[in-house]
């Protein structure tokens, strides 16, 4: 007998729809899968054999054939198991034959029939019902990260026997019903505020036009001036995350198996990897493709500390992502697209010594020490960073000042009036904010008074800039001006702007 259920496999971000076709035929007993699968796949024969007979059902001594169409692609992850489970079950006449073509079966089996939770299981729920699927069978373990997703029916399961019972008319199972609590935010202990940070006015004023306008910011400075420790302050500044941001962030993390315990990324991500960390773990792809570092910060903050002891090949493949907002890996199979909408923030010394230009300190380092050093760090990737920023050694007497210092809610209601008011700005351009703008939109938002032109010109030619940088400074001038609440870009606006891509003649020059 001849039996056809839906499953799914995901590529990227994207779910994909498998038909499952199982042949029961006469001849010598065998099992063979058909249909570009992986090894995980292959597998799954013992693993479907050992779940059906533990399940209470007798396993068919027949020739079974299970083709996975369409047969052109190629077929990755252990998802599939339930799919062929019930296949071999509806072609053995032990669950009774009706039309599944609306519904699509996704789960891992265990030897014990047990369904095992899967990585994935949003994105191709999300994909699936934008496909006509009706129903979809999951594992009950991903039932609260499905459950998010609305007009369409999905029904949790814990083993294969209950499953088989609930096909057949014999069980009922609820399907999943959207939890609102999950929207509630939760207070996180121990976080990062801004009224920790001592002194530091120029820096913070820095980070907060960076956070209100999107921008990239790299901070350069000696050890112990709270470079770090800023840094790992600026999530708390962040506005509050949309349900759509929530949801696409939880997608990315659903599809690299990060969900364990959770299930819907309320907090935008605060990624910061070491800088050991490979090409391939920093953007994404891998042989079965996953979402990389740059993805995995999306809508949030990449934080990457000690800027210059990252691999070169490893920064440069940055700036396609900062530029673009995605990374594309292409395989022979497959094109795959990453979303990578994050903020950059860098932070790095001077020197390897780390006291290079610092007042209190000797510098060890020999010049060739220091450009050999800094040459890490190439221009076109410093291009790519809007806002460059020097921490100054702290001095005692701000240590014993008991000045109050502004917390980080104080300044995140500032960022958010300023991210508002980009909104509405931008709101027929598809863009977010400032420092998404294209040339085109530069052109339109950005327009300066005599006096401003006049000082971009002197500073155009004084610092060689390119044209990126160009675009870079009147993006950040409009968003100091936003947060000077001014319609109209002024002359120190831009001087502000300006003072942020001094720095790299400094230190690059």
């Amino acid at each position: 007998m001849l039996s056809k259920v839906n499953t799914a496999v995901l590529q990227g971000l994207d779910g994909y729809i498998v038909k499952v076709e199982t042949d029961l035929s006469k001849g010598m007993p065998s099992f063979s899968i058909v249909g570009l699968p992986d090894i995980a796949i292959k597998e799954s024969k013992e693993r479907v054999r050992t779940a059906i007979k533990n399940s209470g059902f007798k396993f068919p001594l027949n020739k079974i054939v299970v083709n996975l169409a369409p047969a052109n692609l190629k077929k990755e992850g252990s998802q599939i198991d339930l799919s062929i489970a019930i296949g071999i079950l509806i072609a053995t006449e032990d669950i009774k034959y009706a039309d599944f073509s609306s519904v699509c079966f996704i789960g891992e089996l265990s030897l014990d029939g047990k369904i095992n939770r899967v990585d994935g299981a949003l994105p191709m729920v999300l994909s699936l019902k934008e496909k006509g699927i009706n129903k979809v069978i999951i594992p009950s373990k991903n039932k609260k990260e499905c459950s998010m997703v609305d007009d369409i029916e999905i029904i949790p399961v814990d083993n294969l026997f209950e499953l088989a019972r609930y096909l057949n008319g014999e069980a009922e199972i609820n399907p999943c019903v959207f939890d609102s609590n999950i929207l509630k935010k939760e207070e996180t202990k121990d976080k990062n505020d801004f009224s920790d940070i001592i002194g530091q006015s120029a820096l913070k004023r820095a980070v907060e036009v960076a956070a209100a306008g999107g921008h990239n910011i790299l901070i350069i400075g000696p050890p112990g001036s709270s470079k770090t420790m800023i840094a790992r302050s600026i999530p708390s500044i962040l506005p509050d995350l949309t349900f759509e941001e929530a949801l696409e962030i939880t997608k990315i993390y659903s599809a690299s198996g990060l969900l364990k315990g959770t299930y819907l990324i309320k907090e935008r991500p605060f990624r910061s990897p070491h800088h050991t960390i490979s090409n391939i773990s920093l953007i994404g792809g891998g042989r079965v493709p996953k979402p990389g570092e740059v993805s995995l910060a999306q809508y949030g903050v990449l934080f990457l500390d000690e800027l210059p002891e990252f691999q070169k090949n490893a920064l440069e493949v940055l700036r396609q992502p900062l530029e673009d907002g995605e990374v594309t890996i292409s395989r022979v199979t497959a094109t795959i697209t990453y979303p990578s909408k994050f903020m950059l923030v860098a932070s790095m010394n001077p020197c390897p010594c780390g006291y290079y230009g610092d007042p209190n300190h000797d510098c060890t380092c020999s010049m060739k020490e220091i450009n050999r050093y800094l040459g890490r760090i190439s221009g076109p990737l410093l291009d790519r960073i809007d806002i460059h920023i020097e921490a100054n050694p702290i001095k005692y007497d701000d240590l014993k000042n008991n000045k109050k210092e502004e917390t980080s809610q104080m300044i995140k209601e500032r960022v958010n009036e300023v991210r508002k008011v980009q909104l509405k700005r931008y709101k027929k351009e598809g863009t977010l904010y400032n420092a998404n703008l294209s040339a085109r939109g530069v052109k339109k938002y950005c327009k300066l008074d005599k006096d401003g032109e006049e000082l971009l010109k002197m500073a155009f030619d004084k610092f060689s800039l390119s044209a990126r940088a160009y675009n870079k400074i009147l993006k950040v001038s409009r968003t100091i001006a936003d947060l000077d609440k001014s319609d109209d870009i002024k002359a120190r606006h831009i001087a502000e702007a300006i003072q942020y891509r001094s720095l790299d003649r400094k230190y690059w020059s």
